[in-house]
């Protein structure tokens, strides 16, 4: 989309900005850990550096742990299902009345997740589940959250199948098989969502592309 990309993996010892000048937008990405591990200095630092970028006005997309980073900033509670459900693998998510401009129709997602988040006050929710409800959700028109992951590509999908593999036999997660069947049928259908997705959660910043930021493993920073 023509931006240049910084990353930062403060889970590595990458320092975070220290404001967002110069940068366009910020994404938090994903990782193994829960939201709630405020014993792990990189989860504090991301916990007090996320209203930085709210307050900034630059855009924020937090994904999965950084959707669940972001509501608990917010003073929503991030927690397990109470039944103990996991989503791994492909589940819909259905737009709210408030969504539709975000999702015209239900659309089948890949998950990886055993936690999920509350609402926090006054954010909107854009998207809801069968099995966790909120599955995505805009707070103060420049910071979003979902729960789903858009971004992982087959190779990043065998990657987690490797790494977590005592994970598919938890309650609710699908098996590898079907997990790349629906791989198959959805992806591309994702793929172009992504893409209208990301014109609209970066269009604030879109006049002249130059500086993003992005995460990954559990942040990374594009600039």
């Amino acid at each position: 989309m023509g931006y240049q990309l910084e990353i930062c993996r403060p889970a590595c010892g990458d320092c975070l900005p220290q404001s967002m000048d110069g940068y366009a937008a910020a994404l938090v990405f994903g990782g193994p850990m829960s939201a709630n591990d405020d014993h792990e200095d990189f989860i504090r630092a991301e916990l007090d550096w996320i209203p930085r970028v709210i307050d900034s006005g630059k855009p924020f997309l937090g994904i999965c742990l950084g959707a669940q980073l972001l509501s608990r900033c917010l003073g929503g509670r991030v927690a397990p299902h109470p039944e103990g459900i996991q989503e791994i693998g492909y589940f819909p998510v259905h737009p709210t009345p408030a969504g539709r401009a975000f999702f015209p129709d239900t659309m089948q997602v890949f998950q990886w997740h055993k936690e999920g988040f509350d609402l926090p006050t006054g954010a909107e929710l854009l998207a809801e589940g069968d099995v966790y409800a909120h599955q995505a959700f805009r707070f103060g028109g420049n910071a979003y959250g979902l729960q789903f992951h858009p971004e992982v590509t087959e190779a990043i999908n065998r990657l987690w199948i490797n790494g977590g593999a005592h994970r598919l036999l938890q309650p609710g997660a699908q098996p590898v098989d079907q997990q790349f069947a629906n791989r198959q049928r959805f992806d591309p259908i994702v793929d172009r969502w992504l893409d209208d997705f990301l014109a609209k959660v970066l269009a604030p910043g879109n006049d002249s592309p130059g500086a993003v930021a992005s995460e990954r493993d559990p942040v990374a920073i594009e600039a």
